[in-house]
């Protein structure tokens, strides 16, 4: 059921075609997307990169890590692609996209560095997790007795004494 007229569809298609970046002011802003959207991205592999590179990236990573069944295989995949992104991420500030210089040599942080650590702190957590997960699974596989994981809350907001979430 589809209540949208073809004039509104007209129209859309007409506002479509005048979206888009022109300016080159416009071009060097956008340019940066693949900081913003490309370390998340569900594309792994992007233009320009070497696809051999993360094919043995991924074989290395299976034969350290001896995936046996598919969900340990599903583990070691979300490690090596967030592997993949962590390297990319390590690429942009190695590129000068999240450091800014002056011309007296004074070198800062870009305005989205902050976000970018974010980023790259989030990849890291997701690899330690998969890794951890990897680990727990391979130890059942192996007759080990394993612990429940812990989920621990911490609230550093000084709102409670002993600071944990209640």
């Amino acid at each position: 059921m589809n209540n949208t007229s073809q004039k509104q569809i007209d129209a859309n298609r007409e506002n479509g075609k005048k979206g888009g970046v022109k300016t080159e002011d416009g071009k060097a802003v956008s340019k940066y997307n693949a900081l913003k959207h490309g370390i998340l991205s569900k594309q792994i592999l992007f233009e320009g990169e070497d696809e051999n590179e993360l094919l043995e990236l991924e074989k290395r990573l299976r034969s350290e890590l001896s995936p046996a069944s598919e969900l340990e295989l599903l583990m070691v995949d979300k490690i090596a692609s967030n592997i993949w992104r962590l390297k990319r991420a390590l690429s942009f500030e190695k590129d000068d996209v999240i450091f800014t210089s002056d011309f007296d040599g004074t070198v800062g942080l870009k305005s989205d560095a902050d976000r970018f650590f974010r980023y790259e702190t989030m990849l890291e957590r997701s690899i330690y997790k998969a890794l951890h997960e990897l680990e727990r699974m391979q130890a059942r596989r192996n007759g080990e007795k394993v612990p429940p994981p812990i989920a621990l809350d911490v609230d550093i907001s000084n709102t409670k004494e002993d600071g944990f979430v209640s």
